[in-house]
């Protein structure tokens, strides 16, 4: 007990993620994109029903705070207002974009409730970047030049890129793109994964979640960059529809040696589109009975207005220490994780 005032982290692994944060901001400098910050408080969140929020009470300016005060009167004062702290910054910037900021990246915190282990804490740092007038074929070879340097004294092998169908298909002989409950729960069944009948039912994104996380993502990036790209309609709520096949969106996940490191996207910008997602998502929140959630009305206003058209990309900067130092769990890179704080 009296070593719990101890960081989890050696110094030397601070100096790792110090000297990490300079060379992500030196390539961003070199190519011009603009650093921004954003707010971690925010009026709304995002509405994907895997994800869990924290969820804070702001009293306004000249309401008396005493604690006799918030059991009498607060819970219904109208100065008394929920407030989210962001799961991604991701509204927010794309708020920026659409107002004329350019290309934008952004180090900083986020927040996602229930989610603590070997490679999750509940408060992490995430790197969030847009590029305006890429494509995702061009993000992708932005990622690849970004974290390969990263890796500079861990050289890797060439970097992979493979479609969500392939990978899949190559894994689980099982097509992504359709739906057969009965095979997915056999297949299930025969990899000793018999919960997931009951844990995915007949959700075909549960499925996927699932079933590529079991049986697909340990095998991707061994000693590689991994980038699989084109996932499933269902299961990209931000991503825009490929135009050649409406079953996949334009999106990629980067992997190395198994671990998942960033999720990206050619950005959509139909807001009636993306204000049509946000509904089906609360839609099921609702069925799930998960804790209600806020659209971003701001967001949607944005893209009315005009986000152009861009690719960004999500890395939990955590996680990538965690492999460039070799270390088994996120806490060895974290100061002070959840248990410590």
């Amino acid at each position: 007990m009296l070593q719990e005032w101890q960081p989890t982290c050696p110094i030397e692994l601070l100096r790792l993620r110090a000297r990490t944060l300079a060379k992500i901001r030196q390539f961003f400098a070199d190519r011009s994109v603009l650093e921004v910050e954003t707010p971690l408080l925010g009026n709304s969140i995002g509405t994907d029903p895997q994800l869990a929020f924290f969820t804070t009470e702001y009293l306004s300016p000249g309401m008396v705070c005493t604690p006799e005060a918030c059991q009498e009167q607060a819970w219904q004062s109208p100065s008394r207002q929920t407030l989210f702290l962001q799961t991604s910054p991701e509204f927010a910037m794309k708020r920026l974009l659409a107002a004329g900021s350019g290309s934008i990246y952004q180090i900083g915190k986020a927040f996602r409730n229930g989610e603590s282990g070997r490679f999750h804490n509940p408060e992490f740092t995430m790197l969030e970047w847009y590029r305006v007038g890429f494509t995702l074929p061009q993000l992708m070879d932005e990622i690849a030049e970004l974290v390969g340097g990263l890796f500079i004294d861990l050289p890797l092998q060439e970097t992979q890129r493979v479609s969500y169908q392939d990978v899949f298909v190559s894994f689980t002989g099982l097509d992504p793109l359709v739906f057969s409950y009965q095979d997915y729960c056999n297949f299930a069944r025969e990899c000793g994964l018999s919960e997931a009948v009951d844990i995915c039912g007949h959700d075909h994104a549960l499925w996927l979640d699932f079933i590529f996380s079991h049986n697909v993502q340990p095998h991707l990036g061994k000693n590689a960059l991994c980038m699989v790209y084109g996932y499933p309609a269902c299961q990209s709520s931000l991503a825009r529809i490929n135009e050649q096949c409406a079953q996949i969106t334009e999106r990629v996940e980067l992997f190395v040696n198994g671990v998942e490191l960033g999720n990206g996207y050619h950005e959509l910008t139909d807001a009636a589109e993306q204000s049509s997602r946000f509904d089906k998502e609360l839609a099921i929140r609702q069925q799930q009975k998960l804790p209600v959630s806020v659209k971003d009305k701001r967001l949607i206003a944005a893209l009315e207005s005009g986000l152009p058209e861009c690719s960004g990309m999500a890395i939990g900067l955590d996680r990538l220490l965690m492999l460039l130092s070799g270390s088994a769990s996120i806490d060895d890179v974290l100061s002070f994780p959840i248990h410590r704080a």
